[in-house]
């Protein structure tokens, strides 16, 4: 085998790799470092992972800091975050 020979074939095997490891990683079970709690009133527009009062949709929040919109934050933090609530205000409807 000449030196181009090997280049070729360990560039080929390279290739063949790159494109495997998407296929295992997709397999892989997703797992969380951490478990999540809800918190509302600290999300940015658009920003909100599910439903709000007025929308049953993900990223629909209409302001920053909505009230009735939340985002998943780990357990324990968001009673940390400036207007954070792991409940929604009063009056809120949620989903």
């Amino acid at each position: 085998m000449t030196k181009n020979d090997s280049l070729i074939a360990a560039a080929i095997t390279g290739l063949l790799t790159l494109v495997a490891l998407p296929a295992e990683a997709a397999k892989a079970p997703l797992v969380f470092c951490a478990e999540q709690e809800k918190c509302y009133g600290v999300s940015g527009a658009g920003k909100n992972d599910c439903a709000t009062s007025v929308s049953a949709c993900a990223g629909t929040a209409t302001q920053d800091r909505q009230k009735d919109a939340w985002i998943y934050v780990p357990k324990g933090s968001c009673g940390k975050i400036a207007g954070g609530s792991p409940t929604a205000a009063s009056g809120a409807k949620t989903k």
